[in-house]
């Protein structure tokens, strides 16, 4: 038995992160209780959670009895969730909707590189504009990442939300222009209403042609809204990945937040 969760779920709270960790992983099982600079890659991601400004808590939802233990050991909070959520949406979703949060960050449990300063960009983005049902963050795109299907692009309208998202080269530039190609960065934040509401959508065409999530949102009329930071931060989908943040990890202690509660 897992203790109780130290979520509000009576109070109405503000902003929750939630870090969907599946052990399963297509490229790479078990990824999310990898070592990296002696702690498992769960333990970086929750620890830079917690160092953001703008959230009340930050609990791992899980499937694996294995990523649970491990949480409880280096004294996270955790929530199991069931084994059938078919996304890391559905997974936040079912538990959500005993959380008594108005808003909900959604962290993915792969980057344990990731900047606390993003993630409180988006809590106190959620909180100032509670109009914006979901809000996103995007980077300048090299030249090499526009053209990678891997890496997934953004457009945006003249407000700043979302027109489209694609892993081809969008804009597709035919001669000189000053629209730039964006890099998506896979953190969203969600009013909770809108959170409940996706969940409830069913797959949508262009979500399952480009295998992206978030079409689903734009396909319904549910306004994404996407903000710039100046870079992003490496995610771990492969081995070749984890031992690159291994390296950097090794090489720039500092930013293991090892002091972090």
């Amino acid at each position: 038995m897992h203790p109780e969760p130290t979520l509000p779920h009576s109070r109405v709270t503000a902003v929750v992160a939630a870090i969907p960790a599946r052990y399963d992983s297509r490229r790479l099982p078990g990824k999310v209780l990898s070592e990296i600079a002696g702690r498992p890659m769960i333990e970086h991601v929750y620890r830079r959670t917690l160092a953001a400004d703008g959230l009340e808590a930050a609990v791992v939802l899980t499937d694996d009895e294995r990523v649970a233990q491990a949480v409880l050991g280096f004294g996270g909070t955790v929530e199991t969730t069931p084994r059938d959520c078919p996304s890391g949406t559905d997974r936040i979703a079912h538990a959500a909707r005993e959380w008594a949060a108005k808003a909900v960050v959604n962290v993915q449990g792969d980057e344990p590189l990731i900047d606390p300063a993003a993630i409180s960009r988006v809590a106190h983005h959620l909180v100032e504009h509670p109009d914006d049902p979901m809000v996103t963050l995007a980077a300048p795109a090299s030249e090499g990442e526009a053209g990678d299907p891997d890496v997934v692009k953004v457009v945006v309208d003249r407000r700043g939300y979302a027109l489209y998202f694609s892993r081809a080269a969008i804009p597709f530039r035919r001669g000189q222009s000053a629209a730039r190609p964006r890099k998506h960065i896979g953190i969203y934040g969600y009013q909770r209403s809108a959170l409940l509401e996706l969940a409830r959508l069913a797959p949508t065409p262009l979500e399952l042609a480009e295998s992206l999530e978030q079409l689903r949102a734009l396909e319904n009329g549910i306004p994404i809204r996407v903000l710039e930071v100046p870079s992003a931060w490496p995610g771990v989908d492969t081995m070749d990945d984890l031992e690159a943040v291994r390296r950097l990890l090794d090489a720039r202690p500092g930013t293991r937040l090892d002091e972090r509660a």
